[in-house]
Formats: structure tokens, sequence, C-alpha cells
């Protein structure tokens, strides 16, 4: 309920941002955007630039602290921008398609931190990491399931261990895939720490 509530915010948020004409930074090759558009039986489209998340931060309760978690993370935030389509059958985009979204993200400031890929159902999902002087100061997400294609930009600087929070609002919830990648690091950390305690132990 609490999570709904910071939702409905940003979504009202959502809705007033285009009576303002917000122009979004996503750099989406035009052509791949409006196929996937055309082929689409519904597409979500959400575009927040500062102004609107600074709008959505004031609604927000202060007595509550998961609101208040939210609201301390989408105030430093540049801009929140998702790309949903979803299609009704299997095979409305293709492996090129994903390579040219990929590419749009090639600059050497984002550093891929998460690629997942099933071979069986062809189903994959990229996390990359834009570092600004060793700081998290964006997180672009492609999740693509076989009749779903979710694009998740989130620009500014970001606090990781309050990313999560941000996961049960509409659209955003591929950003799960984030805390996939975290929990799969801090594994081979522990492996390596203990390993390397083994290793002394011998000694």
């Amino acid at each position: 309920m609490k999570h709904r509530i910071a939702a409905l915010i940003l979504g009202a948020a959502a809705l007033v941002a285009p009576a303002l004409a917000q122009p979004s930074p996503l750099p989406l090759p035009a052509p791949v955007e409006k196929e996937l558009a055309a082929h689409a039986a519904n597409v979500t489209e959400v575009t927040l630039g500062k102004g609107m998340l600074d709008f959505a931060a004031k609604f927000m309760d202060n007595s509550d602290k998961d609101q208040v978690a939210v609201k301390q993370l989408i105030e430093g935030l540049d801009g929140i921008y998702v790309r949903s389509y979803e299609f009704d059958k299997e095979g409305q985009y293709s492996t090129d398609q994903l390579e040219q979204l990929r590419r749009s993200f090639g600059a050497p400031e984002w550093t891929p931190m998460v690629h997942v890929r099933e071979s069986k159902n062809g189903e994959s999902t990229d996390v990359l990491m834009k570092m600004v002087n060793g700081e998290p100061h964006g997180i672009f997400v492609l999740d693509a399931e076989a009749k779903e294609l979710t694009i998740v930009l989130i620009l500014g600087p970001i606090r990781m261990d309050q990313l999560s929070e941000l996961k049960g609002l509409s659209g955003l919830s591929a950003l799960g895939n984030v805390d996939m990648g975290q929990k799969s690091k801090a594994t081979k950390d522990n492996k390596g720490d203990k390993g390397d305690k083994g290793d002394k132990g011998e000694k």
C-alpha cells in the first residue's frame, strides 16, 4: 500500500509531464522505437524530468519511512524514463533491434553491470551503470522477455542502497535485476574472502 501511494504520486506526475512538453533524453534509435510501438499491443511511456520529480516529491508523506526513502532518491535524480512494450505473440522484436538499443549506450562512461541471456527462450537482461568520478550517476536497464520489452533509464546521482525502493513503482519492476547483479557480485566477493581466509589458514 505504501509503495502504491508513491506509485500513484509518480503516476500523476507522469500524466502531467506531457502537458509540460518535457524532452526525453532517451538516446533510442527512432526507427527502432517506432517499429516496437507499431507491433506492440500495449505501450507504456514514462517521461519524468527533474522538474516533475521535484513536483512529485512535494506530495510524499514525510512521516512514512518508505515514502521518505523514495523522496530522498528522486529528489537527487535528473530524470526517470521508461518504455515498456507488451506484445500479443512472440517474435515481435528482433535480436538486431536489441543490439541497436544496446549500442545506444556504448559510450565509455556506461559500464556493463549485468548481462544475462537464457539460450532456451532467448530472454535477456542488460544493466549498465553510468560512472562519473567513480560514482554512479545513471543506470540503464534493457529487459527482454518473449512477449514484453522494457527499457528503463534513470539519470542523476544514484544511491544503490535505495534503488530497490523504486522497483515496486509502475514500469520499474526491471530494477529487480539490479539487485540480482549486486547480490551476484557480493556472493563472488564473499567466496573470494573465504578462499583467502582458507589459504591463510593452511599456511
